[in-house]
């Protein structure tokens, strides 16, 4: 059954050739436009962007301001916060004490961190899948208040997660988690003796020269470390005081589009990993039932409108990054933005470059080849950021000619799900969506939920 769905989705694509710059000359002056666009909008106060695709660098440019105050141009390699692109350093140092014969993948993690799972074995690896179901912390301001103004808050996240009711259980959906990742930096600290920071410095940072990346500090002069922005309609405004030991080995490095680019080289060319751990990174699971995911180790692997893409973005206080690898087009692209805002992150500019240099592939609606009557209902289930108090989220299907409509349950907001590519399956933009057998199945790469339908 799997067999012949991928073959309805191959077949549902039609080859829509979007790709239009023909010359590095029109990419400059594309992207210059792009960024400076956004620029005279106060969408964002600057950024910087990386092409690199058959050994050719193709743009390498910053625009914009890294101080707004003070007028600072962008410099040409300027460092910003990462964000959650951290958490491939965390995986790679995780897989690499696995080489080195010091963890086991399918270990309780409980055996090097002392954590109450209420009788539930959860493994290493499903810390770096985000299968664990552990809840979040912290959830709210007031536990964010407290995490800020403490001397150890990476500690404390431990505590405060252990009094949260678990998500689900232990692989049964994927639940984007940055607690499970705050939880292997402190195993990697337990296991080397070296702080999470060192760790790095001495296993790949030194290494591979990326004399730019380091861990995250509000005290440390850090030459070409740019200033961070906040989006707002009425402008641009400084980016709140963060402990960087809160997001910690979920997002708290700072580095630039250079380094990036020597650590994304280094890693899908077999210098950071053995082949057997690389493959475990990059290679997406299953879900207890046997469904597979888009999400590997701290990196989507997934088929972009026809594109084999393995990439991260990330999100914090004052910035967004994202980086994208594309093997089969051997093309790089690493967008850093000092400015975090609801729409021009680093995966926008990011996709903006891309389907300029790849033709996309856009599915073709398909017709509908049941009843969907027997889908109508309100289906009911954990999510990330789910609108309910308990962080579940509602979501009602309705019937209508040739498709159905979605709508999240406290949102006014309509969706008709149009591009229907059989097996109950319908694609809304890169994220799939099955449903059948009672349940509403969500493939949004990140994530995978399962919501159940509610029966009057």
């Amino acid at each position: 059954m799997l067999l012949i769905f991928a073959a309805l989705l191959m077949l549902s694509c039609k080859n829509e050739n979007t790709a239009s710059i023909t010359t590095v000359s029109d990419l400059e002056v594309y992207t210059d436009s792009l960024f400076q666009t956004s620029i005279d909008s106060a969408q964002i106060a600057g950024g910087t962007i990386l092409v690199f695709q058959k050994e050719q660098m193709l743009l390498n440019k910053s625009y914009g301001y890294a101080s707004l105050e003070l007028g600072t141009p962008m410099p040409r390699n300027g460092i910003f916060d990462i964000g959650s692109v951290t958490k491939q350093f965390t995986a790679a140092a995780i897989l690499k004490l696995v080489e080195d014969g010091k963890l086991s993948l399918d270990a309780d993690f409980t055996k090097y961190l002392d954590f109450d799972t209420k009788g539930r074995k959860i493994t290493i690896a499903q810390l770096l899948d985000h299968t664990s179901g552990i809840g979040q912390a912290p959830d709210g301001k007031d536990e964010f208040t407290q995490m800020t103004f403490d001397e150890f808050p990476h500690k404390l996240t431990v505590q405060l997660a252990e009094s949260k009711e678990f998500l689900h259980e232990p692989g049964e959906a994927l639940i984007y988690n940055n607690v499970a990742f705050v939880f292997l930096g402190l195993i990697i600290e337990k296991v080397t003796g070296q702080t999470y920071e060192d760790y790095l410095e001495v296993a790949f940072f030194e290494p591979l020269k990326m004399n730019s990346t380091s861990f995250g500090s509000n005290t440390k002069v850090v030459k070409n470390k740019v200033n961070g922005y906040n989006y707002h309609p009425e402008g641009l405004q400084q980016m709140t005081y963060l402990n960087y030991f809160i997001p910690y080995s979920a997002g708290s490095l700072e580095s630039s589009t250079e380094d990036l680019l020597t650590w994304t080289q280094a890693l899908h060319s077999g210098k950071v990993l053995s082949e057997s751990m690389y493959q475990s990174m990059i290679t997406p699971g299953q879900l207890n039932d046997g469904t597979p995911v888009s999400y590997a180790k701290a990196l989507a692997n997934f088929s972009n409108y026809g594109h084999k893409e393995i990439s991260h973005g990330g999100a914090i206080a004052g910035f967004s990054s994202f980086v994208q690898y594309y093997p089969d087009d051997d093309l790089y692209i690493i967008t850093l933005i000092n400015t975090i805002g609801p729409k021009k992150t680093g995966r926008f500019f990011g996709y903006e470059i891309a389907w300029k240099l790849l033709d996309k592939k856009e599915y073709v609606q398909g017709q509908l080849d049941f009843d969907a009557n027997a889908i109508q209902g309100t289906y009911t289930g954990q999510t990330r950021g789910g609108k309910d108090s308990d962080g579940k989220q509602s979501i009602e299907i309705k019937s209508i000619k040739n498709g159905i409509t979605r709508q999240v349950k406290g949102e006014e907001k309509i969706d008709t799900l149009k591009v229907y590519v059989g097996n109950n399956t319908w694609m809304d933009g890169n994220d799939k969506i099955t449903i059948k057998n009672n349940e509403y199945r969500a493939d949004k790469i990140y994530n995978y939920y399962i919501l159940k339908k509610e029966i009057e």
